[in-house]
């Protein structure tokens, strides 16, 4: 009897860090600095593929949903044609006062959109903050 053993699945974790290392250099430099900031918002940020790019979401307790409803996403990477975006799937219902959050969207949506390290640096405390207010509003 022949059994055949698969290689375990790369943690979610893994697959971010695997993802990172195939982007352009720098490119992939800004991401990595924008997924410590927020991988460091909250313990309960977690991180895996989602759309075939690196996506954080609610790791904790929640009341039940749809899934196609998506509201544990937080954030969701755009990274086409070399532009670093960060979608909201639910960013308008955070009361952003920094002007980080742009767009208007019908499905709720709302996107930070960041040119390079320096603007990642001067965008950091906005950053958390909308994360932190995301986070207040979870259905627990």
């Amino acid at each position: 009897m022949n059994m055949k053993t698969e290689a375990p699945k790369p943690l979610d974790r893994e697959q971010v860090t695997e993802h990172i290392k195939k982007l352009d250099p720098a490119v992939g430099k800004i991401v990595e600095m924008l997924r410590k900031i927020i991988l460091s918002t909250d313990k309960e940020i977690g991180e895996h593929i989602k759309w075939n790019n690196p996506a954080f979401y609610y790791t904790g307790e929640m009341k039940p949903f749809k899934p196609k409803e998506h509201k544990r996403e937080i954030i969701v990477f755009n990274l086409f044609k070399g532009r670093i975006m960060l979608v909201f799937p639910g960013g308008a219902k955070v009361n952003d006062t920094s002007g980080l959050l742009e767009g208007e969207y019908k499905d709720g949506r709302r996107i930070a959109i960041f040119k390079d390290l320096n603007d990642v640096k001067s965008k950091k405390l906005a950053l958390q903050s909308v994360i932190t207010k995301w986070l207040t509003l979870i259905d627990k």
